[in-house]
């Protein structure tokens, strides 16, 4: 190995503004638990549904919520984006399964996943790969809507234009893995 490899940082998104959590659940699957064949992707014998999602315990001053599905995992180096909505009403506090595959009113709007889609796209690790974690993620926000942010929004464009406005956060994790 080279002396000269320089090590790199990645700054995490900032904190939310509270101490306050999410509770995040599903019925779709358990915490830490395998997702069904339901939710993987088309191309990986799957049905390509989201997962059934509910929240609950966000602050009082939430005005909308964003939710998110990352694979920390992926051997890109930076992750990747399976899913990412925003501007859900404040007065939405779960999702049915397979909503958030296509437009749907209470799923706000949706951005590109590294997919190069729009909505929900699942689990489809590389074969050989160990199972890898799917971090599905709700955001309770201070704001109705995040300006200047369309239907092109990328997952760090999502996350960069949340900053300052991120009340609390919750998390749910599920696995899936080919091999």
């Amino acid at each position: 190995m080279s002396s000269d490899l320089a090590t790199v940082a990645v700054r995490a998104p900032e904190p939310a503004r509270t101490a306050a959590r999410i509770t995040v659940s599903s019925e779709t699957f358990s915490p830490d638990g395998m997702l069904p064949r339901e939710t993987v992707y088309g191309g990986c014998g799957g049905e390509n549904r989201s997962p059934q999602l509910t929240w609950h315990d966000a602050p009082p001053a939430t005005r909308s919520f964003a939710c998110t599905c990352f694979d920390p995992d992926a051997p890109t180096g930076s992750g990747y984006w399976h899913w990412l909505a925003w501007d859900i009403p404040a007065n939405v506090t779960s999702l049915a399964l397979g909503v958030a595959t296509g437009e749907h009113p209470s799923i706000g709007k949706t951005g590109y996943n590294d997919y190069g889609e729009h909505g929900y796209c699942g689990p489809c690790p590389p074969a050989g790969d160990p199972a890898h974690r799917y971090v599905f993620t709700v955001y309770a926000l201070d704001v109705p809507s995040l300006e200047g942010l369309g239907t092109g929004a990328t997952g760090a464009t999502l996350v960069f234009t949340m900053r300052g406005h991120v009340l609390a956060t919750g998390t749910i994790t599920g696995r899936f893995g080919m091999g």
